[in-house]
């Protein structure tokens, strides 16, 4: 400002000198002299488009000492910025009319830029003159504009993805268990809560684990309160790390983390480069949107928009309906502060926005529902009921939540300016958001129990028994993180498996006791496992089309297989042996008890394969599984000395050994075919655990 002023001065010093173009006349300098204060009424920072007239003409009021308007008072203007190709300062002068205001008739630019304008009269003892402004736009910046917006948007959610997904995979693929397993105590739920959310940097998708967990009688829904109020918190982690002005680095993020994933051989570090990645990239992409959006600082629709959404409810409205658009509230908040970075949002506007995101980040959780139990439902309500009822508290206290933002961080406080239309700066509004949500916290995680009862008497749930074929793990909602999807198809995997086993488990007692009440039993069964078989399929094959590490890869297969062999274990029991049961409860053929001890015998071994194949597939325990392999083929040998025990007896003509011998011979051959598929489960996992280990070398 020192070296406006002495410019000024020097001007005025040397104005005869300086051969200035005059508009209407003489030249300058034979005025009385007297003091006169100079205001720019209007047309000062105004958009214009290229080679165009200003819609609004600059007008400058001209007053002495007294404020009375001077009439034919000289007033110059002399663009300063940016300096002409010579470097010469020229004067162009107007005179003031018969109200004191002279009126700036300005040639058309056609050069695009910021432009300032020094304003002032023949004679004055202001310290500062007026400085005019105007913008000049090119003839397509509203298309630039667009392009530039979303494609910093697209930027911006694919390095948030590629952040997350390099988070989720470097942090292992235990995070479901670790999730459902200490969510006991409500301040422990709370903090994994936060810790999950930050780790896949999604509070939606750990809402939606909760639901699962729920859905298949992991949780009760009592028990994701915690959780939920946790994942709230954890989420405004992301606006934090935004806040930080990080974006003249984001190239040196970009580069950083392709090196790492390009240089490191270990699957670790390549999924923290593609973290550090994503972290540029996200960066990047504010860079893009905030350049792209510096015209809308002089245009005025756009800003008397802004002004509009300090209406609190409309801005809720407006934040909840963007949010479900666009599924993530960390995305439109680090929107929000893009425009806060470029002066384009009010405080008094950003706090009804980030609060209707709060509102609007539900959605995620209420799809995720609708196909759930009644408790799963349940879970989805009070996620949505707290956001609704915390956005009814805060409705009232805006002003004083703005002054308290204010005050806590000062950044954006200015003189004369009122706390409702202060410039939102972006550490204010990424404080708002934590503190908004941590004040939720407070609210709620006292009174947990009390809250859910009432969202029991709410939705209260039904009685029911369970409907059959429906999914316990999966849905469609987890695709958004894979290594928790993957955990979940694994879950749903070993359920069908269970179920498998149980088919094997019953399909003796029409064999050893003539029980035909099983037969129902089995086919009902049988028809849920065709269920499951295709559902986990098609997850599957969903969750491989993803951006997935190599070894979940191999787990998508080795599950795949997994599927396939089980489910042709439930065709051997529903189709063959089934239908040998219920010719031989119609017989009235009967087994010795020799050869029903051999048929018991040789069952019990076969649940055991299928028993720790399960646990195999549950926990890929490589050790367990050459282990099994290896009794595996001592079950086969015994298979064989059965089948001798089996050929002595008839020599020894034993009763009922004779009318029995085919059919107890059949038996054991399908339940060797039964053990065989177990066993090739193990094997592949053999198989694909050791050429992974190979490939890694």
């Amino acid at each position: 400002m020192r070296k406006i002023s002495l410019f000024f001065l020097l001007y005025l010093f040397f104005l005869p000198a300086l051969g200035e173009e005059v508009a209407g006349g003489d030249s300058a300098g034979q005025f009385a002299r007297h003091d006169v204060n100079l205001q720019i009424l209007s047309g000062n920072n105004q958009s214009i488009r290229a080679g165009r007239v200003p819609a609004q003409v600059p007008v400058i009021f001209v007053t002495d000492h007294n404020n009375r308007p001077l009439v034919n008072e000289p007033v110059y203007i002399s663009r300063i910025s940016p300096r002409s190709e010579t470097g010469e300062l020229s004067a162009i002068r107007f005179f003031t009319d018969t109200a004191g205001k002279a009126y700036i008739d300005l040639e058309p630019i056609n050069e695009p830029g910021d432009y300032e304008y020094l304003v002032y009269g023949e004679t004055t003892d202001r310290e500062q003159p007026a400085i005019l402004k105007i913008t000049i736009r090119k003839s397509n910046w509203v298309f630039l504009l667009v392009i530039g917006l979303f494609g910093g948007l697209s930027f911006f959610i694919l390095g948030m993805t590629l952040m997350s997904e390099g988070m989720q995979n470097s942090a292992g693929n235990r995070m479901r268990g670790f999730l459902g397993r200490l969510t006991s105590n409500r301040f422990i739920a709370l903090s994994i809560g936060a810790l999950v959310t930050i780790v896949i940097q999604s509070s939606s998708a750990t809402n939606v684990m909760l639901i699962s967990f729920v859905n298949s009688k992991l949780m009760r829904f009592k028990q994701t309160i915690g959780v939920i109020l946790g994942a709230a918190i954890g989420t405004t982690i992301t606006a934090q790390i935004i806040a930080f002005k990080l974006t003249d680095y984001a190239l040196l993020f970009v580069a950083l983390g392709f090196m790492v994933q390009i240089l490191s051989r270990k699957l670790h570090w390549k999924e923290i480069g593609k973290a550090i990645l994503g972290f540029g990239i996200l960066f990047f992409g504010m860079h893009i949107m905030s350049e792209s959006m510096a015209p809308l600082r002089s245009y005025d629709p756009f800003i008397d928009m802004i002004l509009r959404l300090q209406n609190p409810v409309l801005g809720i409205v407006v934040g909840a309906l963007l949010t479900a658009l666009i599924q993530s509230s960390s995305a439109f908040i680090g929107i929000l502060i893009i425009l806060s970075m470029q002066g384009l949002l009010t405080l008094g506007a950003a706090i009804p926005l980030l609060i209707g995101a709060n509102i609007g980040t539900a959605i995620t959780a209420v799809l995720a529902s609708l196909n759930g139990s009644r408790e799963a439902k349940q879970v989805a309500l009070a996620h949505t009921l707290i956001k609704i009822i915390g956005a009814a508290i805060i409705v009232f206290l805006i002003p004083s939540f703005i002054r308290l933002m204010a005050y806590i961080t000062p950044e954006g406080v200015q003189a004369g300016v009122s706390d409702m239309n202060m410039i939102a700066q972006p550490r204010q509004i990424a404080n708002a958001h934590t503190l908004y949500n941590i004040a939720l916290c407070l609210l709620f995680l006292p009174i947990t129990n009390s809250y859910a009862r009432l969202i029991r008497y709410l939705l209260p749930l039904k009685h029911e028994g369970e409907v059959p074929f429906t999914l316990r793990y999966i849905n469609e909602g987890l695709l958004k993180t894979p290594v928790v999807a993957i955990d979940s198809a694994r879950e749903e995997l070993a359920r069908m498996m269970k179920k498998v086993y149980h088919m094997t488990e019953k399909i003796i007692a029409p064999f050893i006791d003539k029980k035909s009440h099983v037969f129902r039993e089995i086919e009902e069964s049988e028809r849920e496992i065709n269920f499951l078989r295709d559902e986990i399929k098609d997850f599957l094959i969903k969750v491989s089309q993803g951006d997935i590490s190599k070894d979940t890869t191999e787990e998508a297969f080795i599950m795949m297989n997994a599927v396939r062999e089980f489910e042709q274990i439930a065709d051997t029991l529903s189709t063959q042996l089934l239908n040998k049961a219920k010719s031989w409860c119609n017989s009235q053929y009967q087994f010795s008890d020799k050869g029903k001890e051999e048929l018991l015998t040789y069952h019990r071994q076969t649940l055991t394969l299928m028993v720790n194949a399960i646990k195999l597939v549950e926990h890929f325990d490589l050790r367990s599984a050459i282990r099994l392999k290896e009794k595996y083929d001592h079950y086969r040998e015994e298979f064989f000395e059965l089948e001798r025990q089996h050929y002595d007896r008839l020599k020894g003509n034993i009763e009922h050994s004779l009318e029995s011998s085919k059919t107890h011979l059949e038996i054991i051959t399908l339940l060797r075919v039964i053990s065989s598929h177990a066993i090739n489960t193990i094997r592949i996992l053999i198989y694909k655990t050791n050429h992974h280990k190979s490939r890694k070398r």
